[in-house]
């Protein structure tokens, strides 16, 4: 009986072990073989939730070069159009990123009532500042002209991303010329929302903002916080206490600037939060870390609603 039960527990062990080992050579090939924001598109599928979010429409050229494109995300379960339109950007220092990689972020907010145009743009080093804010500007140039036929309210739009595309966002909305240029009126975006943006961050100390920013001749036309202006969008700013790769002073100051103007601004600091923490909630695996979908969408619709 006891060599037995010595027999038994000798192949138990055998199987956890394989089975452990399986299970470790499968998360180091998972991790080495996809970039975390695809890592976060995989493991998304697996989840239950954010209705019937998915893409409608994928590769529109908004320009001539090969990275001018973006994709278009609906749920037809989470109410009719014409919907209001949040054109998204992801992050990655501006040197980094594909569209391809972030629909979990687009259906978070397709789920929430938005129609979600999400764009690629062009990158460091091929082009340094202000080339992807011009790609910026026109994606929501094109958004403004097309919103209607993918069942979207142009008069609706707002923006918002995370890191680099939380510049991306919120700088056309700040700088009135950049959206001028395509003949867009003041007021074009109705709201923006930045996830542990830069907004303050001259002199350059990093490599992101030196590669992409130090160029110009003209740095302080670099920075958002320049142009706060008291007829701005309403903001949403969040960040987290623990974030090293964008500090959150750069949220803070650019909040306090804005409220010195008597701007509409919602500041979040997320206590404990990292850089990462800001955009992985955007997950369904990771959702209940912090409330910024659930924070930044209830703020986006409130001032996206139809003007009366």
């Amino acid at each position: 009986m006891a060599t037995g039960t010595r027999r038994f527990a000798g192949r138990i062990l055998r199987w956890v072990i394989l089975t452990t080992v399986i299970l470790a050579l499968v998360y180091f090939a998972f991790t080495r073989l996809f970039a975390p924001p695809r890592q976060l598109d995989l493991i998304n599928l697996l989840w239950p939730g954010d209705g019937a979010a998915g893409r409608i429409a994928h590769d529109i050229a908004y320009g001539s070069h090969a990275r001018q494109k973006l994709d278009i995300y609906d749920d037809p379960s989470a109410g009719r159009g014409p919907k209001p339109v949040l054109v998204f950007f992801y992050g990655g220092g501006w040197h980094g990123g594909d569209k391809d990689h972030y629909g979990w972020a687009a259906k978070a907010y397709a789920a929430r009532g938005f129609l979600v145009v999400l764009p690629d743009y062009r990158l460091v080093p091929e082009v340094h500042f202000p080339a992807f804010l011009q790609d910026s500007a026109a994606a929501i140039a094109w958004t403004a002209r097309n919103a209607r036929r993918h069942g979207g309210d142009p008069g609706r739009i707002v923006t918002a991303g995370h890191s680099a595309g939380a510049y991306n966002a919120v700088m056309p909305a700040m700088d009135q010329r950049w959206l001028a240029r395509h003949g867009l009126p003041t007021g074009t975006i109705r709201a923006a929302a930045g996830l542990a943006g830069p907004y303050d961050f001259y002199p350059f100390t990093k490599p992101n903002s030196i590669n992409a920013m130090s160029r110009w001749p003209r740095p302080l036309e670099t920075q958002p916080i320049r142009f706060a202006r008291a007829d701005a969008p309403p903001l949403w700013l969040a960040h987290g206490t623990r974030d090293t790769s964008v500090r959150p002073f750069n949220s803070r100051n650019m909040a306090a600037a804005q409220r010195k103007l008597g701007a509409i601004v919602d500041l979040r600091i997320y206590e404990g939060a990292n850089h990462n923490d800001l955009v992985k909630p955007l997950s369904r695996p990771f959702r209940g870390r912090l409330p910024v979908l659930d924070e930044s969408s209830a703020f986006l619709l409130a001032h996206s609603a139809p003007r009366r």
